[in-house]
């Protein structure tokens, strides 16, 4: 209890704990959450702002109750059904499931579920990661590659990606509920399999700097918005590779599309869903095969609906101000 108070507080200030496999602490669940009922009201006394963040597989609902932890990393309502929406892919790529890929019920159903399991705080603080040190880079699963460096080799890590279809989850990424955090060379185009090799140093002075430029563009559109950051949440329409959501507030109304399929598609979005008005709304954002841009353009909405169309391994963020 004392070390917990100890990196919170002055001179050190920590912003907060990330807790190691932190069900696993102690004899008996009785023990495990007392111990972090306890840990929660040393920390929170020397520090109220500081976060409890554990890592956590699975339900952690009887943790997320205000008395012990304050949010998890968040595997299950996100980081494993991003993966199999965005590249059929496992998070440890040590599974391909090609029918996964592009599947928006199997991923609205998901996201459904498990994001009932949190409550609204400890949602919105969740740690939404794409890749992390226990897991292949997102940027790997993409080549849908099976297996570890151990049997395929190091080099098969970066062979076969598709830069465009990670920048789409990137852009879910910033724009999902929860606390968009990116594990260090993602932004430059890191590969590797799963633990040892995806903690590979970073590529200094041989990073991807357009993706390096992307990142800093789609963390400027999270950082941005409030509605981003904290709105309210609503999936507009699904098909085939193509998932679209609203995040709102009083302020603000922002429209996400996407297509992770290899084919042009069009999708007429029911944005009025999202408390979109008649008239129009500006793009935010555009990523696609060919780059990206932030160019403010302009798209008509109609009686509620707002049509669009998205190349290939696409995605779009739409905004309107109240």
């Amino acid at each position: 209890m004392e070390i917990g108070k100890k990196w919170v507080s002055p001179p050190y200030n920590a912003d907060g704990w990330r807790l190691d496999v932190a069900a696993d602490l102690g004899h008996s669940p009785e023990f495990n959450h007392q111990f972090w009922r306890d840990f929660r009201k040393a920390v929170k006394s020397a520090n109220p702002d500081a976060i409890i963040l554990a890592e956590h597989y699975g339900d952690a609902s009887s943790w997320l109750r205000g008395d012990a932890w304050d949010t998890v990393m968040n595997y299950d309502a996100f980081m494993e059904p991003i993966s199999y929406f965005v590249t059929g892919m496992e998070k440890h790529s040590d599974a391909y499931e090609p029918g996964a890929q592009g599947d928006s019920e199997r991923f609205e159903n998901a996201m459904r579920y498990y994001m009932t399991k949190f409550t609204g705080s400890s949602l919105y603080t969740a740690m939404n990661q794409l890749s992390n040190h226990d897991h292949s880079r997102f940027l790997t699963r993409t080549n849908h590659k099976v297996g570890r460096a151990s049997a395929l080799g190091v080099a098969a890590a970066s062979e076969g990606i598709n830069i465009p279809l990670y920048k789409v989850a990137v852009l879910m990424q910033m724009t999902w509920p929860g606390a968009p955090t990116l594990y260090y060379g993602d932004e430059a185009g890191v590969c590797g399999f799963t633990d040892p090799d995806n903690r590979r140093t970073y590529p200094w002075g041989k990073a991807d700097y357009p993706l390096v430029d992307y990142h800093r563009d789609m963390i400027m559109v999270h950082k941005c918005s409030s509605a981003l950051r904290r709105g309210s949440f609503k999936f507009l329409k699904r098909m085939k590779n193509f998932i679209s959501y609203g995040r709102f507030n009083e302020q603000e109304r922002y429209v996400v599309a996407v297509n992770v399929g290899a084919e042009t598609l069009e999708a007429d979005v029911p944005v009025y869903l999202a408390e979109v008005a008649d008239g129009f709304m500006v793009q935010a954002m555009l990523t696609n095969e060919k780059g990206y841009s932030i160019m403010p353009t302009k798209y008509a909405v109609k009686d509620g609906m707002m049509h669009v169309s998205l190349t290939a391994n696409s995605g779009m963020v739409f905004k309107q101000e109240v």
